[in-house]
């Protein structure tokens, strides 16, 4: 059956000499994987394979069966087209790490409707927003989908409660295992940005990068310890040495 649904491409890999197999987000059946022929053929229209690149917003048309691991794409097209995030290394980088971070918190087969629209929100508005101002985005979005998936931390900053503990996930009097918490400095600014309503407010959080590198880490160390699949991201590597500085 024919079903119409938004989606967003999180990674394709050569198949044959002429095809792809493509992860894609989709809107209506979550994570779902698809074979798209003949896309790379020397016939094929120019850039079409190129509509597959990680992060690019489609609105497909697509065959749904529960029973088959591998789909397939009857129509695709841009959902949105991208006015200058695909040349932008910050921003291109950005991209990564979060196609990244939804490979791996993401579970197969599953509809999830909130994170699909917030995920979706956040790439139209990483292309928007000046290129200045981008340098929060990777921490936002980590935290928003943690959030959504029900791995938030709990509590807030305040003199009462200045630490937050990795275990607990919860900010707290003191420190537990103090190797593992985060001081009261790194925690007033994750509170911030947990309070953060909209990308503005966002911006506004001025984080050296430094900073902003050690809520990263220490916000993946969480994930790690309270998911089963999150491992490491390899795209971070990256992300570090093109923020750094920003």
């Amino acid at each position: 059956m024919l079903h119409k649904t938004n989606g967003i491409v999180l990674r394709s890999v050569k198949y044959g000499e002429t095809s792809l197999v493509t992860t894609i987000f989709t809107e209506h059946f979550g994570l779902q994987t698809y074979m798209v022929k003949g896309v790379r053929s020397p016939k094929a229209r120019q850039g079409r394979a190129g509509a597959f690149q990680p992060g690019t917003l489609l609105d497909m048309v697509v065959y749904h069966h529960p029973q088959k691991n591998i789909q397939s794409i009857s129509q695709y097209q841009a959902a949105y087209l991208y006015t200058g995030l695909q040349e932008d290394v910050v921003k291109n980088s950005i991209v990564l790490f979060s196609v990244e971070v939804m490979l791996r918190l993401l579970p197969e087969n599953a509809p999830l409707p909130s994170l699909f629209e917030f995920a979706f929100k956040y790439y139209v508005s990483l292309d928007k927003m000046p290129a200045g101002n981008v340098a929060n985005f990777p921490l936002y979005f980590i935290i928003g989908c943690g959030r959504i998936l029900g791995f938030d931390i709990k509590g807030s900053y305040s003199a009462e409660t200045p630490f937050v503990s990795l275990e607990e996930g919860e900010f707290m009097e003191q420190s537990l295992h103090s190797a593992d918490a985060l001081n009261k400095e790194d925690a007033s600014y994750l509170d911030m940005l947990l309070r953060a309503a909209d990308y503005e407010m966002l911006s506004a959080i001025r984080l050296n990068s430094a900073t902003r590198l050690r809520l990263i880490d220490w916000y993946i160390a969480f994930l790690q310890l309270h998911t089963q699949h999150m491992g490491n991201i390899k795209s971070l590597a990256v992300l570090r040495v093109i923020m750094h500085g920003v």
